[in-house]
């Protein structure tokens, strides 16, 4: 074997414990429940066409020629307006477009955490976050969380340890991946108070926050900031489009103070130059056009009664042997099955049942058996999704069988 001189973070590599579940999707009689993928059912592929053929017809070399780092001013001024809709004022240097809030996160990661930095995310939480971080060297510590999200009380006292010295705060606190929990509004005024008192830079990632099933949507942290002195310079807010109106697009937005921004725009610079300018102002076109309200509508009627029927048949096939908690919007149920202490064990049962979730084991900086399995109920359609459950129903029947008979 050649000894190539890879960096520490990538000599033993793990890859996101989902992505090594997609080889199983070739298979066109696999269901998955694994992927947080948005419905392709529900593009709105003609509003996207005619926007794309707009701005091309109208501003071709804009579209064609290379943009400004920060985004195209259209889509900026587009972003800053959607964002005062959901009830939070931000001024243009504040927002920086990026190819995909993950891309925002990485950047800020390059920004604020070198190797040793602890950082600090809840638990259980997004696999993607827990790499960057791995990635960067970080001394990744979990924060838990419950049904009303991060457990402010344990961070508190994480905070009041000296020798922690934190660098980050991470929290998807509207509709979580994986869990599907969210934050309640006390905790996450404390949460505020708490950034603001210690001077800890919070990232809030909101990729699912418009997906409210029983109602308008929570605020969010930024909104809230203005009732929270001091809390605003320490609060990282990261956005996207790729659950409300298409992943292929890869337009997401970071607002934080300028300081910040500044130093992700450098780091940009030197990752993509900038996000497609053509990509850019389709979205502006389509934000501009009024398109996004009632798209957002008709994937909220059409996820709260996908969640319903999956909770329905879970309900029916485990009785009271699974244990979950209904989200009250978003892409994910976050479940335990009674007798089953490592979901991974049940995995490869799935598999031959043709059935795909995610383990628990993998949304934890430490891995190891976890209970709890993750299920997307947004690409699934409706037949799918019963039947799918009866897959996995078999699959337990089999891990018991050989639990069983190994016991």
């Amino acid at each position: 074997m050649t000894a190539y001189p890879f960096v520490p973070a990538l000599r033993e590599p793990q890859g996101s414990p989902i992505r090594e579940l997609f080889r199983y999707l070739s298979d066109p009689e696999m269901i998955s429940f694994a992927g947080g993928y948005p419905s392709a059912a529900l593009f709105d592929a003609e509003g996207i066409g005619a926007a794309s053929a707009q701005v091309l017809r109208d501003r071709p070399a804009e579209c064609l020629q290379y943009g400004a780092t920060e985004g195209a001013p259209a889509l900026r001024s587009a972003l800053v307006a959607l964002m005062a809709e959901r009830g939070a004022v931000v001024a243009a240097d504040e927002l920086l477009v990026t190819t995909g809030s993950q891309q925002g996160f990485d950047f800020l990661v390059r920004t604020l955490v070198e190797p040793g930095s602890v950082v600090l995310v809840e638990e259980p939480t997004y696999p993607a976050t827990l790499q960057a971080l791995r990635l960067a060297g970080a001394d990744v510590r979990g924060v838990p969380a419950d049904h009303e999200g991060m457990d402010v009380d344990a961070l508190e006292a994480m905070l009041a340890d000296a020798t922690l010295r934190p660098r980050l705060i991470y929290t998807v606190p509207t509709f979580a991946n994986p869990t599907g929990a969210t934050l309640t509004l006390a905790r996450r005024l404390r949460l505020l108070e708490l950034v603001a008192r210690y001077r800890v830079v919070l990232v809030e990632d909101d990729p699912y926050g418009a997906l409210s099933f029983d109602g308008p949507p929570p605020a969010s942290l930024l909104a809230l900031c203005a009732q929270v002195p001091d809390a605003r310079p320490w609060l990282v807010h990261l956005a996207s489009l790729s659950k409300t109106l298409a992943p292929g697009l890869r337009i997401g937005w970071m607002i934080a103070a300028p300081e910040i921004v500044r130093r992700a725009v450098i780091a940009k610079q030197v990752s993509d130059l900038c996000t497609p300018p053509w990509i850019q102002l389709t979205a502006a076109q389509y934000l501009q056009a009024g398109r996004l309200p009632g798209q957002v509508a008709t994937e909220v009627a059409f996820y709260r009664d996908k969640r319903d029927r999956l909770a329905a048949a879970l309900r029916a096939a485990f009785g009271e042997r699974i244990r979950f908690a209904l989200p009250a919007g978003g892409m994910f149920l976050w479940a335990a099955l009674d007798g089953v202490d490592d979901a991974s064990t049940l995995l490869p049962h799935a598999i031959s049942e043709k059935v795909l979730f995610v383990p628990g084991t993998g949304f934890y900086a430490v891995r190891r058996a976890r209970a709890a399995i993750r299920l997307s109920f947004a690409g699934t359609d409706a037949a799918q999704v019963d039947e799918g459950v009866r897959r996995l129903a078999r699959a337990a029947a089999r891990l018991d069988a050989v639990t069983k008979a190994g016991g």
